[in-house]
């Protein structure tokens, strides 16, 4: 068996995989470009695990909404334009995608994945001696909370298709909602409970990975950039990198939003685009809800987390920049305050807001599979904002491709080169 895995990319998905491979006997180095300290998307973001989000990105009716949301500077979507062929090309393969027919094709794997994801986020939490430790995990359930009777209306027919795909889900009145989190007010017509939804702390879930993959003897190279890669043919035997060569004799690709720049050393098409995301954190929130909660009509996620409550959301397709844009984060905190009245704006005051990349692909799908061009290459990114939901099953299913197990999920539409 080929031992040496090298794991491009120090995110949930890639210390996930890192783990896992441990775990089967492997030995692994990990490479980021960025520093021990990191705070990506794997660290930010709301901490949901969602069976729940069985829908892609790609969904009819996504487009024209994206259209009409551009022209406000505080809506939850906005793609900059700009010059880019590869914009250009991601769009047209988003809108391509966007249709009844990809959706459904596309629902039963993203159920799957996020029922095995949580699952895996079950046992570990069941086990911390064996896995990252505690990292919070609540499986109370989540609500969408609803502010209009129109936006309920159309969450009722989402939980209609719900149950029918056996992702269980109840309608609720404003009463119902308030029963379930009595923990802050609410100003809604109502909302719908996802009970097999799960929230965690991203921080200390990565700081667990971490030390539990280096308890195992992983090696860590942070402030590393990969600037080419030792191949020859179809097979690669390690990358060239600013701290050196790195011999491998399989590579786990799971760089986020910078897989496509290094796929494209290999000769990979690996259509992606960066979705920049927010969130301020409260330290002392004057209430504090006990379910995560997703407010519909503003796309914004609510995530208690100890004590503290973490409020985050927008989709910005603007390159990979990392510049904070302050309409986004106002309207953010604006649309918090109209579902919790409870709460003003100044509550958000002298809060840092972070940010992070998610890597989008056109169809909403994440790109997993052994690549067929270069035959010790696993692909394990582009799962949006469904990272860290899914980071448990990609992890494991990394471990099955490493020793050439069939997959517990059908990878077919996952397929890394699906787009050539």
């Amino acid at each position: 068996m080929s031992k040496r895995v090298l794991i491009l990319g120090a995110g949930v998905i890639g210390l996930s995989s890192a783990l896992n491979a441990l775990q089967r006997g492997f030995q692994v180095t990990v490479v980021d470009r960025g520093p021990s300290t990191r705070d990506g998307c794997s660290f930010g973001n709301a901490g949901m695990l969602v069976p729940s989000h069985f829908v892609p990105l790609a969904a009819p009716g996504a487009v024209w909404m994206g259209i009409k949301w551009m022209w406000n500077p505080e809506s939850p979507f906005y793609i900059r334009p700009r010059l880019s062929w590869d914009l250009l090309s991601w769009a047209l393969r988003f809108w391509q995608a966007s249709t009844a027919a990809r959706v459904k094709a596309a629902e039963p794997i993203l159920r799957d994945l996020n029922y095995q994801s949580r699952d895996i986020y079950t046992e570990w939490a069941s086990h911390p001696e064996s896995g990252p430790g505690d990292f919070g995990l609540e499986t109370k359930g989540l609500l969408m909370l609803c502010r209009t009777a129109k936006g309920l209306e159309e969450e009722a027919h989402m939980a209609e298709r719900a149950n029918q795909l056996g992702v269980p889900a109840k309608v609720l009145d404003a009463a119902g909602a308030k029963k379930l989190d009595p923990g802050a007010d609410l100003a809604i017509e109502g909302a719908v409970y996802f009970p097999k939804d799960c929230h965690l702390d991203p921080n200390r879930l990565m700081a667990g990975l971490e030390n539990r993959c280096r308890t195992l003897g992983a090696t860590f190279h942070f402030n590393t950039e990969v600037t080419g890669f030792m191949r020859e043919g179809s097979t690669l035997h390690g990358a060239r990198t600013s701290a050196g060569e790195l011999a491998a004799d399989q590579v786990v690709l799971a760089a986020g939003s910078w897989s496509p720049l290094l796929a494209k050393e290999l000769g990979l098409g690996l259509p992606m685009q960066a979705g920049k995301g927010y969130s301020l954190t409260m330290a002392k929130p004057k209430q504090l809800p006990t379910l995560c909660t997703i407010l519909t009509e503003a796309r914004v996620a609510v995530t208690p987390m100890g004590g503290r409550l973490r409020v985050g959301g927008t989709m910005e397709i603007s390159g990979l920049n990392e510049t904070v844009a302050p309409a986004r984060v106002r309207g953010i905190q604006r649309s918090f305050c109209q579902y919790y009245p409870a709460f003003t704006e100044t509550d958000f005051a002298g809060i840092e807001p972070w940010k992070g990349l998610r890597p989008c692909s056109p169809d909403g799908l994440p790109y997993l599979g052994r690549s067929k061009k270069i035959t010790n290459l696993i692909v394990a990114t582009g799962h949006a904002m469904m990272g860290l939901s899914l980071g448990g099953i990609t992890g494991k299913l990394v471990g099955q491709l490493l020793l050439e197990e069939k997959p517990s999920v059908d990878l077919q539409l996952l397929d890394p080169e699906r787009y050539g």
